[in-house]
């Protein structure tokens, strides 16, 4: 029998069935659905220290469960040091069960670490898609704080298949992510 996480499930049984009554789709195909999480994390101090950008890249890859790829810069600029196709960055595009996965230890682990936490803010990006900013990596239980050397935010950013923010933020809202000032129906 195949693994299905159970984030997975409850979309299928309880999210589906509730925005199509929300929205009245006549088609399960109509439903918005999560296509991918991209987790970023913007290293520029990595120009200066070379282990930098290698750290950072194993411990995005510890948190997410799969293998970071660096991000290089485009073009040359001289004031910050920066030539071209210099490492800068690092990410991973999470799809399917993994995807799911990292969503639900997000939502039941990681933001309810975050000290004085009152939920994220709810302004998605025109098209359906949010970006949740986190400025301390070491709320993730993966990361093990006495061999962190840097303290590094990032960006996560999910990409639904909705076009619209409306239905975007319904989907999301009944995964569960914890937005401020909303109530569930």
């Amino acid at each position: 029998m195949k693994y299905v996480p159970n984030l997975k499930t409850k979309y299928d049984k309880e999210i589906v069935p509730a925005l199509q009554k929300e929205f009245g789709y006549k088609s399960v195909m109509q439903v918005p659905r999560l296509q991918k999480i991209v987790v970023n994390q913007g290293v520029g101090q990595a120009v200066a220290d070379k282990k930098l950008i290698e750290t950072a890249q194993d411990e995005l890859s510890t948190i997410t469960g799969q293998k970071a790829i660096q991000t290089m810069s485009r073009k040359d600029i001289s004031n910050f040091k920066l030539r071209r196709d210099m490492p800068i960055g690092i990410k991973v595009t999470l799809r399917r069960e993994r995807m799911y996965e990292f969503l639900e230890r997000l939502i039941n682990i990681t933001l309810p670490r975050i000290r004085d936490f009152k939920g994220v803010n709810d302004r998605l990006d025109g098209r359906g898609n949010y970006t949740l900013g986190i400025q301390e990596h070491i709320i993730f239980p993966e990361i093990d704080i006495d061999k962190i050397n840097k303290i590094l935010g990032m960006e996560i950013t999910f990409v639904t298949s909705s076009d619209n923010d409306e239905e975007a933020f319904s989907l999301l809202r009944e995964f569960g992510i914890p937005f401020k000032n909303v109530k569930k129906n």
